[in-house]
């Protein structure tokens, strides 16, 4: 495959998993009528179903079973399967309970976690510029504090959550499939237990519902996994400068659908408070871009 095509599959890729993630309030509107934990419980049990069919298909169990050389790699993804189970959960549980606008704050808010992650651990150097699309974010928190009363906590733990998980899976360097197999592995024990417990109680909603109840439920580890699938395909062939531009379909359908779809409230403190954001996320993709094409056209001269 020659370089623009390459290109090409990574852009339709990209694009087919962030409108995937920007559609999910959707899918889970559907199962609104069975509590959240449950269906986090189904969602982590269907995806082991389906990315084993795919790791099975790709031949790549190899990397699954390197996992368990390094004990390092298993406690970091062991902390990351805990993170990304707790990301899903409450993600689940705000979508249902008309939080779709919260939702999509925290994830225009996770790449400005991640890069301060990075300043703290990795000790990157904070430019001016990103310096000012923190506090301006910093800034939209504040509205909302002050204008609509109350703290976007569901936002900001959905944001340092899923920051946190992109740092401990950058540190594992673990192959994407591999990483989410042992995630998914590490938590059914606690899924079947707990589905066995509502099972005893008569409390299950899965075959007790109806047909289009376990459709949806089942479906929720496709849904889970291809757009990582997507995703992991379109990171090996396209610049970080495009996939982080590209990553704001997700938060940006969601935040449409919050307003026009579902009707949530959305005063002039929540407005200010995504135009702080905005303005931030504007400042932090111009400055990056801005960088990555002086050191082209700086590579390109010498």
């Amino acid at each position: 495959m020659c370089k623009d095509d390459r290109g090409r599959a990574g852009v339709v890729a990209a694009i087919c998993s962030f409108v995937f993630w920007g559609m999910a309030p959707v899918y889970w509107k559907q199962v609104a009528h069975v509590p959240a934990f449950e269906v986090l419980c189904h969602r982590i049990l269907w995806s082991l179903f389906f990315v084993g069919i795919m790791l099975s298909i790709r031949s790549n169990w190899g990397a699954f079973k390197n996992i368990f050389s390094s004990k390092k790699t298993m406690l970091l993804l062991t902390m990351s399967g805990l993170l990304v189970g707790g990301n899903w959960g409450l993600y689940i549980w705000a979508v249902n309970h008309d939080m779709v606008l919260q939702t999509s704050l925290g994830y225009y808010i996770t790449p400005l976690v991640s890069m301060l992650l990075g300043v703290v651990i990795f000790k990157d150097t904070i430019r001016p510029i990103q310096l000012c699309a923190v506090l301006l974010a910093a800034a939209g928190v504040a509205t909302q504090v002050v204008m609509v009363g109350s703290l976007p906590w569901v936002s900001l733990a959905l944001a340092i959550s899923f920051g946190l998980y992109g740092l401990l899976r950058k540190l594992a360097d673990v192959e994407s499939l591999a990483g989410l197999m042992f995630e998914t592995v590490l938590l059914i024990p606690f899924v079947l237990i707990y589905l066995g417990h509502l099972e005893l109680q008569g409390a299950a909603s899965f075959l007790h519902v109806d047909r289009l109840t376990d459709m949806y439920l089942m479906g929720a580890g496709v849904i889970t996994s291809l757009p990582l699938l997507w995703f992991a395909f379109a990171a090996c062939r396209l610049r970080l400068t495009t996939l982080g531009l590209l990553q704001y379909i997700a938060p940006s359908l969601a935040f449409m659908q919050g307003v026009f779809l579902f009707n949530e409230p959305f005063t002039m403190g929540h407005l200010f408070t995504f135009m702080f954001i905005w303005s931030a996320l504007a400042l932090y993709s111009g400055e990056g871009w801005l960088q990555r094409s002086r050191k082209l056209v700086h590579a390109e001269e010498m």
